[in-house]
């Protein structure tokens, strides 16, 4: 972590696209269209980590049902 990261205090919201994409955003900032914020709130640190911990298929949604319609049943 750089120490930018480290001297960084403001809030951060975990946030979600519609392609199961996730990112950060500012809490205090309107969200972009598209995206949707979810019940995690905290310091950018703690947001970026509970991101590596759920979003663990990086492929947008779009792309995991093409390549599941694809598979035998």
């Amino acid at each position: 972590m750089s120490d930018q990261d480290q001297e960084d205090a403001r809030t951060y919201h975990v946030v979600v696209n519609e392609e199961d994409q996730y990112s950060i955003w500012l809490e205090h900032k309107a969200l972009p269209a598209g995206w949707r914020a979810l019940d995690k709130i905290g310091s950018k640190a703690e947001c970026l980590a509970y991101i590596e911990s759920v979003w663990t298929d990086m492929r947008p949604r779009s792309l995991r049902v093409r390549m599941d319609a694809g598979k035998p049943a």
